[in-house]
């Protein structure tokens, strides 16, 4: 594995593979590696000719310095693990070279980075994804890029930017990693006490409780949510949001009628936790054609 950390020497190093036609994969991550992001690189691995991953922290992103200073950094453990699972290069640059002096350009996806996360961490926070994404994609440019179900919001939107900007890429978005107990895997997760880190758990359990009333008929979402805040409550936990949304827009929906995507922010100790469940409704229990071509609920 070849670790490149200049954006002209990891162009040079791609020209040749290229120019050859073969099919070349991008998996942009924060470091601090965990299953998550292996399974990412492993898709990509058995998808690609070549395989990119990039290890940078974007500190646009982090709206809290003391964050930003207290995310888990270990360059060693990472490039080792990379290098285990035949990552061709690990484009690992400075922040200087990403944004270097007289940076003025920012990216931004209107319409889908205002809530959710949008409204806890602010709109800016998304701004800085699309655009370091925007880089990673003009840098690398892949055929392809892998993202985490668990960042679901930010995953829409990069979907969203691709398409609007007629980026020449494939989006795939792999599923969530769990803990035996449901526990979304997250670089985060280091930061948890063990009293905290049992009590996290209760996240999972909140979205399958939802996903449960839904499966058993409800389609009221407020009625939905009842027994995920209740497992929250039970947990000792107050969440920054529960909400079921549209898979394809993030807005909030008023009936449960097709596909909703589950959400869930909280801080769990000190450790503020995001996670997500895409549920879906069979066929036959969404909306059926009559013979005049209307639609009622089964």
């Amino acid at each position: 594995m070849n670790v490149v950390d200049t954006i002209a020497g990891l162009r040079a190093e791609l020209f040749g593979p290229r120019r050859a036609g073969r099919r070349i994969g991008l998996v942009p991550t924060m470091g601090a590696f965990h299953e998550g992001h292996l399974s990412l690189m492993r898709r990509a691995r058995r998808d690609c000719d070549v395989v990119v991953v990039s290890l940078f922290v974007n500190p646009a992103q982090f709206n809290d310095s003391g964050d930003l200073d207290a995310y888990p950094r270990d360059r060693d453990r990472d490039i080792g693990l990379a290098a285990e699972l035949g990552i061709d290069y690990l484009f690992a640059p400075a922040v200087e070279e990403i944004y270097p002096p007289g940076f003025a350009t920012t990216v931004s996806v209107a319409g889908m980075t205002e809530t959710l996360e949008g409204a806890h961490r602010g709109r800016a926070h998304f701004d800085a994804v699309a655009t370091v994404v925007t880089k990673l994609f003009n840098i690398a440019s892949p055929d392809v890029a892998y993202f985490g179900q668990k960042d679901a919001q930010q995953a829409i939107v990069i979907q969203r930017l691709a398409r609007d900007l007629d980026m020449p890429v494939a989006i795939e978005v792999c599923p969530t990693v769990r803990e035996a107990d449901g526990l979304a895997m997250s670089s985060r997760n280091a930061h948890l006490s063990p009293e905290d880190r049992a009590r996290a758990a209760a996240l999972h359990r909140a979205l399958a409780a939802m996903q449960n009333a839904i499966s058993a008929g409800e389609r009221d979402p407020d009625i939905a949510r009842a027994p995920a805040l209740a497992e929250l409550q039970a947990a000792r936990i107050d969440p920054d949001y529960v909400e079921l949304v549209s898979a394809d827009t993030l807005t909030p929906v008023d009936r449960i009628e097709g596909d909703v995507l589950a959400v869930i922010a909280a801080r769990v100790g000190t450790t503020r936790l995001i996670d997500n469940e895409l549920i879906r409704i069979p066929t036959h229990h969404r909306g059926v054609a009559t013979r005049l071509g209307a639609s009622t609920t089964a």
